[in-house]
């Protein structure tokens, strides 16, 4: 199932366009507010779609009734941009597991690329809910690396990807690559255009350099 945020009115278009605007990049800190923010907002509707059951909450004057979530996700992001984006979906699920991978780009002399992990933390997957999120869903096979990597930590109930922004290739990558029963994907918005170094246009330019400096 895809769910795009961005297709309905709604503050987050506000913040992704700050995320886009070259001048308001200019602020760092701003920049990585506006990813913890939208990360809320991917949590709140994401946690739409968890499952709930009924539990007596005792107030100081009687019982309420509530449904509150079965279990928390785990949510795993993939590192660096990912690090506010991450902060904001566990500013909602406060109690949840968390999971980090390292993933980059290992060019090669033709300017083509592969994946590859560099480090994984994870706790254990098997029959629970996992959140896989990734700022920019470029050409999708970092988080195809990065679900095939966890895997070795069990097998999840469900799979949600979240990205802040995607391009047509990667989506379609994700939804050749990703067993359909038990994936859902949460993409802000998508841009139609991909370069040949898989830079996402116009997409917002490199969120890690964005958030944290540039890198060697």
């Amino acid at each position: 199932m895809l769910h795009i945020l961005g297709e309905k009115n709604s503050l987050f278009n506000q913040f992704l366009s700050e995320l886009r605007d070259e001048e308001v990049q200019l602020d760092r800190m701003r920049f990585r507010r506006n990813l913890e923010r939208i990360g809320e907002i991917f949590a709140y509707e994401l946690s739409k779609e968890l499952k709930y059951e009924e539990k007596k909450v005792t107030t100081p004057l009687g019982v309420a009734t509530m449904n509150l979530l079965s279990e928390q996700p785990v949510i795993a992001t993939i590192l660096r941009a990912g690090l506010p984006f991450h902060q904001g979906f566990l500013n909602y699920f406060d109690q949840a597991d968390n999971g980090f991978i390292s993933a980059y780009r290992k060019y090669e002399k033709n300017e083509k690329f592969d994946i590859r992990i560099d480090y994984m933390s994870c706790p254990e997957l098997e029959n629970r809910v996992l959140v896989l999120n990734d700022v920019m869903l470029a050409s999708g096979l970092s988080v195809v690396k990065a679900y095939k990597e966890l895997l070795s930590h069990g097998k999840p109930s469900h799979i949600h990807v979240a990205a802040v922004l995607a391009s047509v290739e990667g989506v379609e990558l994700l939804k050749k690559s990703l067993p359909s029963k038990n994936v859902s994907l949460w993409i802000g918005a998508i841009d139609d255009e991909l370069t040949a170094k898989s830079y996402i246009v116009p997409g917002l330019g490199d969120a890690g350099d964005l958030a944290y400096g540039t890198k060697i």
